[in-house]
């Protein structure tokens, strides 16, 4: 059975799944950020990503979400999806301890999302405010920002000067480059 990928589209989903996806969507509206979207089957892993990335011609970044040792800082960093994440040169490049994957339960009480949707879009909620947005520096210089909506089943692709200018801005969130 063929991977579902539909045309891009940009309107909103008629229905939210999450709260995530409304606010997502709110925000873009209310900052004037123009957006692009497919929906698709569920995109739990890189390889289902790079399906999506064929059919729709947008190239999904992988977005990883860490803590340190106590659970008390946690960061959410976007890079490239064929980028492997070497801890040891992430936590030197932010000069903190090591970090490891959070747990799914920390995932969706801190950034609204379930193991597969994870996005740096998050930063619009309330609860993800101890976050640490992170992203690599050279994804910050490209056009196109390409990530979840907040969902396994929707992808989003926008100006990664949007994000950066606007998005993160009204999220009241600062972005480290690394």
């Amino acid at each position: 059975m063929a991977f579902k990928v539909s045309g891009m589209m940009t309107a909103p989903p008629p229905e939210f799944s999450t709260r995530l996806q409304e606010k997502v969507y709110e925000a873009f509206a209310s900052l004037e950020i123009p957006f692009e979207r497919v929906d698709t089957d569920p995109g739990l892993t890189m390889e289902d990503c790079r399906l999506i990335d064929r059919e729709a011609g947008i190239r999904i970044v992988k977005t990883v979400f860490v803590c340190n040792r106590q659970q008390t800082e946690f960061y959410l960093y976007a890079t490239y999806d064929d980028k492997p994440f070497i801890t040891r040169e992430f936590c030197g490049a932010l000069g903190i301890p090591r970090v490891s994957f959070a747990s799914p339960e920390r995932l969706k009480a801190l950034t609204g999302v379930d193991v597969g949707a994870t996005t740096i879009l998050s930063a619009i909620l309330p609860e993800s405010a101890p976050v640490h947005l992170v992203m690599d520096k050279d994804l910050a210089g490209e056009e196109w920002f390409s990530c979840t909506d907040g969902t396994p089943t929707c992808f989003l692709k926008i100006r990664t000067r949007d994000l950066l200018e606007k998005f993160i801005p009204a999220s009241g969130h600062t972005l480290t480059l690394i």
